[in-house]
């Protein structure tokens, strides 16, 4: 009787071991992801495009809030370009004024989060490249000093706003 329940339980195992799977081969599945970049937007040649900068407050960290706001804009159709600035809080955008409005862009960075807020938005014809010195930067007094006074000054600060205020 032992012999005939330890032949039924290798027989149960076998059966089960190897009935699971018809194939051998292991399961490929393919997932397709959705990626937005410059290169594979279709951009209309004959477009208009216009340029817009405006302020958004309420970012907290460049590489979540500034990021995330970046790639929901450029994720916009009509969107040729996407630049947010953390440092400024400033951001820059290229699209084609028939696809896209101001509003629209206003409320894309709503949408990301409510403590997002637009403000100073205008139509520009070139992106701004000026930095401006932040008021919390401690080493601005450095402008009204004497060259040899500015160079000590020069070699503690670490912001390049500032550096470019005291070689004026």
């Amino acid at each position: 009787m032992k012999t005939f329940k330890n032949i039924i339980a290798i027989t149960l195992i076998t059966v089960f071991a190897f009935s699971c799977k018809n194939e051998t081969k292991p399961e490929v599945k393919t997932v397709e992801i959705e990626t937005a970049s410059e290169s594979t937007k279709k951009l209309d040649p004959n477009a208009t495009y216009a340029k817009a900068e405006f302020t958004i407050d309420g970012m907290t960290c460049a590489v979540g809030c500034a990021a995330t706001i970046e790639k929901r804009i450029a994720k916009m159709e009509g969107v040729k370009s996407s630049k947010v600035d953390f440092d400024r809080k400033l951001a820059m955008i290229e699209y084609d004024i028939a696809k896209v409005n101001p509003t629209s862009l206003e409320e894309t960075v709503t949408k990301v989060a409510d403590i997002y807020k637009v403000s100073d938005m205008k139509i520009v014809d070139a992106f701004s490249n000026k930095k401006e010195c932040a008021a919390d930067c401690t080493k601005a007094c450095c402008a009204n000093k004497t060259v040899a006074e500015k160079k000590a000054c020069a070699a503690d600060c670490k912001k390049a706003c500032c550096a470019e205020k005291k070689e004026a």
